[in-house]
């Protein structure tokens, strides 16, 4: 029997955290200046991860090879992509202002002439947690080599998922006995309220263990494939909006429906975290140097 080849990472570093008002991805929070992606890729390789692509703009390059992929080079092959506006397919062009990169999946498309085999996204900006690339690892692992179309989400608790400086925006999971996806919805104005979390505008309240997705997604190569085709059609719908995004969860829906895929999804006991505001800085710097001091990571993160 073939043996399945080790997953890629992709990781999407294109965004600028407009929020948070800088540029995140090369921004040091850990004890020895480490990055939020160094922790994902760190967790990666523990896993069994073979390789990581980054998905970048190609205006802060020089930094990102300089600050960023150095530290990796003797740790996993690596390499780099860019996301911008003007990449697309024939005979789309972006309409004349328009300033706001085709989102998410866009972003995972440009990854594709640097992908084998089966591969997870994630967020450059986002703390996962180890747990979370040991379960998609593993998921992989037990594939065929020729899977099509079996996928998987890693969720998390909406409790452990929210900031004390403001709302967020989650996408809230429902999920089959059986352990599958049903849909993603978004909340965009998520807070605590009590032992509650209440979504201001709707005026939904959710139990604190409710599953929401953070952009961890695990796919095989087939999934490329599928979001051209729906890249096309997005585009000849909403491609001259200035505004308008091509994202993860709405293919993964538009292939749930069509039953091209199936979800499994993974639930993770770990706390997500990440800096939604400029306020939320100082709790994850708190946060990584506790995991640090416990011996979970060693200091430095990479040598």
């Amino acid at each position: 029997m073939q043996q399945q080849m080790k997953p890629t990472l992709v990781i999407m570093a294109a965004g600028m955290g407009n929020r948070y008002g800088g540029l995140k991805q090369l921004d040091g929070v850990g004890p020895s200046g480490e990055t939020i992606m160094d922790y994902s890729v760190f967790n990666a390789i523990a896993a069994g991860f073979g390789k990581v692509v980054f998905v970048i703009r190609s205006s802060f390059e020089q930094d990102f090879r300089e600050k960023i992929l150095a530290k990796y080079a003797d740790c996993i092959p690596c390499a780099v992509v860019f996301q911008e506006i003007d990449k697309l397919p024939a005979p789309f062009t972006p309409p004349a202002g328009r300033i706001k990169p085709w989102g998410t999946n866009h972003a995972l498309m440009m990854a594709a002439p640097e992908v084998e085999g089966p591969f997870c996204v994630i967020n450059a900006d986002d703390y996962y947690g180890a747990e979370a690339f040991r379960l998609v690892a593993a998921a992989f692992a037990g594939l065929a080599p020729d899977s099509r179309g079996h996928y998987f989400m890693v969720a998390y608790p909406l409790g452990k998922t929210l900031s004390e400086s403001g709302t967020v925006s989650r996408g809230v999971c429902t999920v089959s006995e059986e352990g599958l996806l049903g849909e993603v919805k978004e909340y965009r104005r998520l807070a605590a309220d009590g032992d509650k979390v209440r979504d201001a505008e709707s005026d939904r309240l959710f139990m604190p263990e409710t599953p929401v997705s953070m952009n961890f997604w695990g796919f095989t190569p087939d999934y490329f494939a599928h979001s051209e085709r729906l890249f096309h059609d997005f585009l000849e719908q909403q491609g001259q909006q200035p505004t308008s995004e091509f994202y993860i969860p709405t293919v993964v829906a538009r292939l749930m429906q069509e039953e091209e895929a199936v979800v499994e999804v993974m639930q993770t006991s770990e706390s997500w975290f990440g800096v939604t505001y400029a306020s939320d800085r100082p709790e994850m710097v708190e946060r990584l140097r506790v995991l640090h001091a416990e011996g979970r990571y060693p200091t430095p993160l990479f040598h």
